[in-house]
């Protein structure tokens, strides 16, 4: 019976003890809690001196703990830190066992922001590593604290010597693992100015504008910028200046005169695809403000085509138109007259060039007409010229072999006849010839170093009037450009011309023209340049000969690209063995140069 009631005793014992368990577990779950934004230390931005004084107590609190000390109260309570919560690494994640087991995991814990379903804000997001200067400043602090410790601890026992080492290096070793886990829970714990020093991203940096790009320097920023007109851009230039001469029409009758000069010249280019076509013309004028009287007026205009066939030929076309008056040091010029004939020349050339592997065929024909104007006598009266006007036709075939794209050999044969448009000439002379010469040459081409031609032969023109000797004699040809460094042009020019003539019992001349130029652009806006020249005549079926040398210097400082100053000195003398032919000019000029 006593048995029966304490089995009943106990039952009841037992339901009192579940329904008080169960009304415990009942009111815990619900009071109320603080939310867990107001339990942790990160509210905001943290500043990396913050982290460290945190991780320098956590170290002091680790070594009390090795030499026995009591801990406060208050370091107790801040050092109780709520454990890292697994984060997946992917959206579907699941946690492993490991860490479901752990009591990080327990529903016992307290409870997280993102549990608060009342809380406005929305989870933090997942922290960045806290910067490399913490990090340093942080294990300084702690190898430090450590270092004092072990200096403390060295008076005591080896007993106590022992376990102190064991506990501080557990403490030590709980002191970095929560260490970690701090810097890792406040990995966006970064000051301000700490940001504003990280480097930017390359990818991230924005793109500058267009105007604010570096652009390429020109390489003559002086140069004409040329006017588009169709299809073809065209430079003209003007220039004007004066002269102060010792010989106004270098004669050896010519005295001193200051002349004003005037000249005008342009130049045009295709900016076609595939052929091309240039034009290029000059006009000079010269008249006397003070001094010899001298009324001078000259030009001449070029055009040339080149235009692309079929089976690697190539077709190069020429014309041109020429007013030069005949010079007063010329052999045929008049004496005693106030105006010498104005020579006109119209010209013309048309060529074929076919290449065949390395072989280069060229056919040109062309033709020069020249005619003369009367000139005018000191009494105002005219002497006709019209027995002085003649045409050249002439035909030339060229062959070249290409040894290198720099070099290729070629020989040239040029046939011709000259024909007056009057048989006989005033005198009674029938100055109609046949032209026949050859040559062979070299020809260069190594880019902006160095390039042209140059050739050697014979030209021979024999005179219809047997009373008169044939014009023959060597014939000396060349145009090279050779560049020996940037801003600077050496140029040497030569060329071999025949020079027919009216005057009774003499059949000519041949004349031989030299010239050395050297250009040099000193800086941006100043270029000077210099010229040699050297002039041989010989007369043909007389014993006479002339030479002419000269000599000449200039500077032209740009003002900007449109304008500048331009000024040269020159002297030329010519040496003969005919009476009455020797003279000296010396002369300088200044003007302005505009172009466009």
């Amino acid at each position: 019976m006593s048995g029966a009631q304490s089995e009943k005793t106990r039952r009841r014992k037992s339901k009192a003890a579940c329904a008080l368990l169960l009304a415990t577990s009942i009111f815990g779950l619900l009071r109320p809690t603080l939310s867990f934004a107001q339990e942790t230390e990160l509210r905001g931005e943290v500043s990396e001196s913050a982290i460290l004084s945190d991780q320098q107590r956590k170290a002091r609190l680790a070594a009390m703990a090795g030499q026995g000390q009591q801990q406060p109260a208050n370091a107790a309570g801040q050092d109780d830190t709520p454990s890292r919560t697994y984060l997946p690494a992917s959206a579907g994640a699941v946690l492993d066992d490991s860490d479901a087991a752990s009591p990080a995991g327990s529903i016992f814990d307290p409870p997280t922001a993102g549990d608060d379903a009342t809380a406005d804000n929305p989870p933090p997001p997942k922290p960045r590593r806290p910067s490399a200067t913490g990090q340093a400043n942080a294990a300084k602090a702690r190898a430090a604290d450590t270092s004092k410790t072990k200096k403390k601890n060295t008076t005591a026992t080896t007993d106590a010597t022992t376990t102190a080492s064991t506990a501080t290096a557990d403490d030590a070793d709980d002191a970095d693992a929560a260490g970690t886990d701090q810097e890792t829970a406040n990995r966006r714990a970064v000051t301000i100015d700490s940001v504003d020093r990280q480097k930017l991203d390359p990818g991230a940096e924005r793109t500058a504008s267009i105007e604010g790009q570096k652009t390429k320097a020109e390489d003559d920023p002086f140069a004409a910028p040329g006017i588009k007109w169709g299809s073809f851009v065209i430079r003209p230039t003007l220039e004007q200046g004066l002269t102060a001469t010792s010989n106004g029409d270098s004669s050896s009758a010519g005295k001193a005169a200051l002349l004003s000069e005037t000249a005008l010249r342009f130049s045009a280019a295709s900016d076609w695809r595939e052929n091309s076509a240039t034009i290029d013309g000059y006009g000079l004028f010269r008249e006397t403000v003070s001094g010899y009287p001298v009324h001078n007026e000259q030009g001449r205009i070029e055009g040339q085509l080149n235009v692309d066939l079929d089976n690697e030929q190539r077709a190069v076309a020429k014309l041109g138109y020429e007013a030069v008056p005949e010079s007063a040091s010329s052999p045929d010029a008049i004496a005693g007259v106030s105006r010498q004939p104005l020579r006109q020349t119209i010209d013309g050339s048309l060529g074929i060039e076919k290449d065949v592997g390395k072989a280069q065929y060229t056919l040109t024909g062309a033709v020069s007409h020249d005619f003369y104007g009367d000139a005018k006598l000191s009494d105002d009266t005219s002497l006709s010229q019209k027995d002085r006007n003649s045409t050249l036709y002439t035909a030339t075939l060229r062959t070249g072999y290409e040894i290198s794209p720099a070099l290729t050999p070629f020989t040239e044969i040029e046939l011709g006849r000259r024909a007056y448009d009057q048989r006989f000439d005033n005198e009674g002379f029938e100055r109609s010839s046949t032209r026949l010469g050859a040559r062979a040459g070299l020809e260069l081409d190594m880019g902006e170093k160095l390039a042209g031609e140059f050739s050697a032969g014979w030209l021979r023109e024999a005179i219809d009037d047997d009373r008169l000797g044939a014009i023959a004699g060597a014939t000396v040809d060349a145009d090279l450009k050779w560049s020996p460094e940037r801003g600077t042009t050496i140029g040497l020019t030569g060329r071999t011309t025949v020079e027919p003539t009216t005057t009774a019992g003499e059949s000519g001349d041949i004349l031989y023209s030299g010239r050395l130029t050297a250009e040099r652009q000193i800086r941006a806006n100043l270029t000077g340049n210099a010229a040699l020249g050297l002039d041989w005549r010989d007369y043909i079926g007389i014993d006479g000969h002339d030479r002419v040398l000269s000599a000449e210097a200039g500077l032209t400082w740009w003002l900007n690209r449109y304008a500048g100053l331009t000024t040269r000195a020159r002297t030329e003398k010519l040496t003969s063995n005919l009476p009455g032919r020797d003279y000296t000019a010396n002369s300088i000029y200044l003007g302005l140069k505009v172009q466009r």
